[in-house]
């Protein structure tokens, strides 16, 4: 009789429950606070392979991981992705995994919605900032909309939830705060707003002209509907109100006015096999490494894990209140993964 697993508990007494998982750093957008237009990609061979990606991730379920959220970049631009999604349905299978989730830009749900969803993937997060054509085409550079709006339709379609991640961006799509919430009630979508991150050099954009603070989003959005604070928590950093002309839910991810460390339970994965602790700091712990260089066992790999866990920071340093981008981070989003 084998005994149980220990969890993964970081210093601070959190369990590690949750992990996102960068399968690529490329996109087919280039958005203007993620990337710079001429961005230069890891080599091929830096990337984890799938076979790695299905070993890794099953490494950290067998850990007590219970969520998996597939991010990039685009994930759905990696070369044969349905195939590590298609392994990973065995988690789900087996009730180890409790679930498994992607976030998307949406240029390639109408191809993959339904393989997604025979994968056992029952929700989505999708990137969108704006519902104005033009626009869309100006903050994604390559973006086209109406793709990305098929995309959505053929997600809930299948059956998919659907939540849209929108970037506050000032001067860009303040004007669109009650359009878009209408469009997503109409719809059943949540929406969840996001502050601008410092992560990596984005060329010429500037991103403290870019920075919309939340509580000014929350107190406009109070003019014209009546808000509930919710208590529900998933462990990360949306906070949710509901509105209750609509009935919809409506997220504030605010890492530069609000701490939302205290109940992280999340680690994130980069598609060169680096763990990051938290997206916030530069620590992070090569898996690559044991993964590579001990194929018939496991053991190095997760006593690299549970070692990394033990370096998981109380919690982040991003902070815009100085009027400079501070906490910035060295790496683009698009490798860490969003």
């Amino acid at each position: 009789m084998t005994s149980p697993i220990t969890p993964l508990v970081d210093p601070f007494l959190r369990p590690i429950s949750y992990l996102r998982v960068s399968v690529t750093d490329r996109c087919d957008f280039r958005c203007v606070y993620c990337m710079s237009e001429n961005m230069s990609f890891l080599p091929k061979k830096e990337l984890l392979t799938l076979e790695e990606l299905d070993r890794l991730c099953s490494a950290f379920v067998g850990l007590g991981v219970e969520k998996l959220r597939i991010t990039g970049g685009e994930p759905l631009v990696r070369r044969d992705i349905m195939t590590f999604f298609g392994a990973m349905t065995r988690h789900l299978d087996s009730g180890a995994l409790k679930e498994l989730t992607l976030t998307t830009n949406g240029s390639q749900l109408e191809r993959f919605a339904q393989p997604l969803w025979d994968a056992g993937v029952r929700r989505v997060n999708i990137s969108l900032d704006t519902l104005d054509e033009q626009k869309f085409a100006d903050i994604t550079r390559w973006g086209r909309l109406p793709q990305v709006l098929r995309g959505i339709d053929a997600a809930q379609a299948v059956g998919m939830r659907v939540k849209l991640n929108a970037v506050a961006l000032k001067g860009f799509n303040e004007d669109e705060l009650f359009s878009m919430t209408e469009w997503c009630a109409k719809r059943g979508i949540d929406l969840t707003w996001i502050e601008v991150m410092p992560m990596g050099d984005i060329g010429n954009e500037d991103r403290l002209g870019q920075y919309w603070k939340l509580s000014d989003v929350r107190a406009k959005l109070a003019e014209q509907y009546t808000l509930t604070d919710l208590p529900e928590s998933t462990g990360g950093p949306a906070r949710y109100v509901r509105l209750e002309e609509t009935g919809q839910k409506i997220g504030f991810i605010t890492p530069l006015t609000h701490n939302f460390c205290e109940s992280c339970n999340r680690v994130r994965l980069t598609c060169t096999g680096e763990l990051f602790m938290c997206l916030g700091q530069e620590d992070n712990a090569d898996l690559r490494a044991p993964l590579r260089n001990h194929p018939g066992t496991d053991a190095p790999l997760e006593e690299a894990i549970r070692a990394a866990i033990l370096r998981k920071p109380k919690g982040h340093d991003f902070d815009y209140s100085r009027q400079s981008v501070d906490g910035r981070v060295s790496r683009h989003m698009s490798h860490t993964g969003g």
